[in-house]
């Protein structure tokens, strides 16, 4: 009788536990809300891990249930470094298998269409969610460290939106950013018309970028590249402010003078013939297709409406090209004179 009662209480006893533990796995943690996040670093272990849940408010339940339902899921040892979400409503089984899977919490970061350099190195600095590696290097001590030692970086990194994780560094963005402008690259040069006027990959970039700065209106890249590309064939010099602005550099304070027109520097485009010597923006995958694919027709003139729908005129003679300007003139005194 006295085993039999032993017995009883052995499997009530194992029926509770199983109670307790099968609980615990599947009750939310209480004490999280919103926004909450755990960090395991590299080198903690389990019970590190719940001493973090406990110190930050969650009631994480008994270290040894934590180890046995670690055991039961595969995830003993097996704890990934990490940021993982702490949303409400969230059990230690559904987190135990975010740490054995590597689930950590993705971030974004967006190269904007058109940044240049400083721009795009600005923006990393901001970010509070990298690593900053980057920060006391200059332009080309920065190449260096990608690999690409006397680059200049202009142009150099595809806008797109690149993903990150908790540790991940501006320099780990940036070197997924040029590795995706060399394919993007490499693809539209692959497929460049067979009658291109440039000479290399390099040079589709240098006017990639100036299509970029020049519209943001994704259906006029091919036309503007095509005004480009027949004044390169002809000898005419490009003539494009954008490039003007990027010489001028910091010095740009909204408008370009007849003087800045004027200077002999190797991005003035209404003083020197060709491209300039570097791209002066990030393009995207649309206006490298452009540059490489640029539209058929006689134009060899553009100027903006001036209407607000960021379109352009483009005509074939100067006479056409001055009625187009004067008609832009116009408009931008109406509209200024209106907003008085």
């Amino acid at each position: 009788m006295f085993l039999l009662l032993v017995l009883v209480a052995l499997v009530a006893g194992g029926a509770w536990l199983w109670q307790r533990y099968t609980g615990f796995a599947d009750t939310p943690l209480a004490g999280l809300e919103t926004g909450d996040t755990l960090v395991v670093e590299r080198g903690d272990s389990l019970a590190t891990v719940v001493a973090h849940l406990r110190a930050s408010g969650v009631q994480a339940g008994h270290r040894l249930e934590w180890q046995a339902l670690a055991g039961q899921l595969g995830a003993a040892n097996k704890i990934q470094v990490g940021e993982y979400a702490l949303e409400p409503g969230t059990t230690p089984r559904a987190l135990l298998l975010a740490m054995r899977d590597g689930k950590v919490i993705s971030k974004r970061f967006t190269i904007v269409e058109g940044w240049n350099i400083r721009e795009l190195r600005a923006a990393l600095a901001r970010n509070q969610d990298l690593a900053h590696e980057t920060k006391d290097m200059t332009d080309a001590a920065l190449m260096s460290a990608l690999g690409h030692a006397g680059q200049h970086p202009e142009g150099r990194f595809l806008p797109e939106t690149y993903q990150f994780v908790r540790g991940d560094s501006d320099l780990d963005v940036l070197r997924r950013a040029y590795a995706a402008m060399e394919r993007a690259l490499a693809q539209a040069w692959d497929a460049r018309a067979p009658d291109t006027v440039l000479r290399s990959a390099d040079e589709a970039l240098i006017l990639a970028s100036i299509v970029e700065k020049e519209t943001g209106v994704a259906d006029e890249r091919p036309q503007i590249a095509g005004v480009f590309a027949r004044r390169l064939k002809m000898g005419m010099r490009l003539q494009t402010d954008p490039t003007v602005i990027y010489g001028m550099g910091a010095t740009y304070a909204g408008n370009i003078r007849r003087a800045d027109l004027l200077a002999d520097t190797p991005y003035n485009t209404y003083v020197r013939a060709g491209l300039p010597p570097t791209p002066i923006a990030m393009p995207g995958m649309q206006a490298l297709q452009a540059a490489t694919n640029p539209a058929a027709g006689e134009a060899i003139y553009f100027v903006a409406v001036g209407d607000g729908s960021g379109r352009h005129v483009f005509t074939r003679s100067l006479a056409d090209h001055q009625a187009a300007v004067r008609a832009y003139l116009a408009r931008y005194r109406a509209q200024r004179q209106q907003a008085r």
